[in-house]
């Protein structure tokens, strides 16, 4: 049985939302899953129903790996889940089938190159961000409360109470009382 997966990262998606359903339907999905929710910083309640829904010799369907996965460790967690339970991974817009042995190794081998890119776009940052410190161009984020230092025990001496300093100032409350306790 083809088990379908889709999702958007926002309810207003519904033009992709409905793209992902026709192709699902198209390959001859008999159930689907779906759901409207960012993948990075909510659980995906579809996903793990469709996961715990599909059986022995099923195949989970989505038409996007970025459909599907945050990550490549996220990729690997459900690949693995799915392996568990005999259950097979269909991407189509790549035209990977884990049910065949060369599906299995184009997975690995996206799964490998997803990681590369991402290690090489991190060094190159990490190159470019030591460039700019050397030539004087970075200085990293402003430290706005710290250069307001003078100003915060200055009006606490004065009597104002820590969230009145804050609000004058347009700091954070905390870095008052963090500046005042260095202060002491």
């Amino acid at each position: 049985m083809f088990v379908g997966y889709s999702r958007t990262s926002q309810i207003d998606q519904v033009a992709g939302y409905e793209a992902q359903l026709r192709d699902l339907h198209a390959v001859g999905c008999e159930k689907i899953f779906g759901e409207q929710v960012s993948s990075v910083n909510s659980s995906r309640p579809e996903l793990e129903r469709a996961i715990d829904f599909v059986r022995e010799n099923d195949v989970l369907v989505v038409t996007r790996l970025d459909r599907l996965a945050r990550s490549v460790a996220d990729l690997s967690q459900i690949v693995a889940r799915l392996e568990a339970k005999q259950v097979g991974l269909k991407i189509l817009d790549m035209n990977i089938d884990t049910t065949s042995a060369t599906g299995r190794l184009l997975m690995n081998l996206v799964g490998s190159i997803a990681q590369f890119e991402r290690e090489i776009m991190f060094a190159r940052q990490r190159e470019g961000i030591a460039k700019a410190k050397a030539e004087h161009k970075f200085k990293g984020r402003a430290p706005t409360a710290r250069r307001k230092t003078s100003d915060v025990v200055s009006m606490h001496r004065a009597g104002k109470k820590p969230t009145e300093i804050a609000v004058a100032l347009g700091v954070g409350r905390s870095s008052v009382y963090r500046i005042l306790a260095d202060a002491a």
